[in-house]
């Protein structure tokens, strides 16, 4: 194999998945608020600043909510380019670099053809191209990372699965317990006394996150997504609530491996996420919408080349049976839409909202919805998402109409202040403090 075809796959797999979040982002899609709370934390970091992310509140360090450190690596990135759309691309660099690894990985095990029709696959996976479309998260640094530890874990270099998962503790802090399977995985394979270990250093990194670190930053002192666990009904009622949808999630996750990562050991350590997601209480967990299910992705795919390397009967009904459903996933996934013109239009209102953002001065307190918050949050250090303001009285409100009902000027009543209209075009209002 060319050893720069790997790389090639991988620049094109990063490519595309940049190209869905930024004309995303050109066609102004409200997504989420997560996008404007990590650039504020990068922002933060590459400033050599506590992470003080005020889209979540005043003061608030964004190491209380989740704890992912391992965002400050993006401070260089930030430095060179001070924008939203920075971590954007920086997503889509990071699901490439992981093609590299198991496209080789997938062509040294089972030959090329078979190896490069998975490698394909992988790069097209529909955990990818929903992550992308919901903007940045954390979890894309976990994709390279656990591909690295599922190659290693194949060619049996074991020292190497631990280094390589030991990372993920930075990641965010559930991956604790996804290090604790990686650990019961390297048990299953023989490895008993090193998979035991690191299955209880995960599980203790787990408890020291969740218990220790993250309440010592969280204004509440503690953590604010125990409760998400069963919810108000119990653990059980949770997981079988809209069982069928659960279902269909894990027959399409393994699906998409014609169900061939099953034999694999290094199955279990998708299993975490499965577990937390399913028996949460939040319904966006459930599906395959959204980015949780990126993590998964490098799992079941290196499992699938695991299995098939030692079962070589797998490879044909593997391959054949997640051909047939990566396929059908993609046919209506982001990455086919980029064939359509309008995907790659910009949103008639974009100099609007351009326009109304430079109304606003730089160094002015800003509460805004969530339709302009990611787009104000790169030029504006003290942009304020309207849910989470709290006691701040802001010097400006910006407010997409077409998203947000409220009246600036009585919502600016409720801050104790009075506002007056200064911009209003195309359903954009900005709305300035008097006095």
């Amino acid at each position: 194999m060319n050893r720069w075809m790997p790389w090639a796959w991988a620049a094109v797999v990063g490519l595309l998945y940049s190209l869905v979040s930024l004309l995303s982002w050109r066609r102004l899609t409200v997504n989420s608020w997560d996008n404007a709370i990590f650039e504020q934390a990068v922002k933060a970091y590459s400033r050599f600043e506590a992470p003080i992310v005020p889209v979540k509140g005043p003061g608030y360090n964004i190491l209380g909510d989740h704890f992912s450190p391992i965002d400050a690596l993006l401070a260089p990135a930030y430095w060179l380019f001070p924008y939203g759309q920075t971590l954007l691309v920086a997503q889509g660099l990071l699901i490439g670099l992981s093609v590299v690894p198991i496209t080789r990985l997938a062509v040294d095990r089972l030959g090329t053809r078979v190896g490069w029709t998975i490698a394909l696959m992988y790069g097209l996976a529909f955990g990818f191209g929903n992550a992308v479309v919901a903007d940045f998260h954390e979890v894309a640094f976990a994709v390279p990372i656990l591909a690295m530890a599922g190659v290693a874990f194949v060619e049996q270099r074991y020292s190497a699965v631990i280094w390589w998962s030991l990372p993920l503790l930075l990641v965010k802090e559930d991956m604790g317990v996804t290090v604790a399977a990686v650990g019961v995985a390297l048990w299953l394979a023989g490895e008993r006394r090193r998979g035991l270990l690191l299955a209880l250093g995960g599980a203790v990194a787990l408890v020291l996150v969740v218990w220790v670190i993250i309440p010592a930053f969280n204004t509440g002192g503690g953590y604010d997504y125990t409760g998400n666990l069963g919810g108000e009904v119990g653990v059980w009622e949770t997981l079988t609530t809209e069982a069928d949808r659960k279902l269909l999630t894990l027959l399409l996750t393994f699906g998409v491996t014609g169900f061939a990562a099953l034999w694999s050991p290094w199955a279990v350590v998708a299993a975490p996420t499965f577990l937390w997601r399913f028996l949460g209480d939040v319904e966006y967990y459930w599906g395959t919408e959204w980015h949780y299910s990126i993590v998964i992705m490098p799992i079941v795919f290196v499992a699938m080349i695991d299995a098939i390397g030692k079962r070589p009967r797998l490879e044909w009904p593997g391959v054949v049976l997640g051909a047939a459903v990566s396929g059908y996933l993609l046919a209506g996934g982001p990455v086919v839409k980029l064939l359509e013109p309008e995907t790659w239009e910009a949103s008639p209102r974009r100099e609007a909202m351009q326009e109304a953002i430079r109304t606003i001065p730089e160094d002015a307190v800003v509460e805004t919805d969530i339709a302009v918050l990611k787009y104000l949050t790169g030029s504006h250090d003290e942009a304020y998402w309207l849910g989470t303001i709290g006691d701040v009285v802001p010097d400006y409100i910006i407010f997409d109409r077409n998203l947000t009902q409220t009246d600036p000027i009585q919502h600016g009543a409720e801050h104790g202040a009075s506002y007056e209209v200064v911009f209003e075009r195309d359903n954009y209002v900005v709305a300035r403090k008097v006095g």
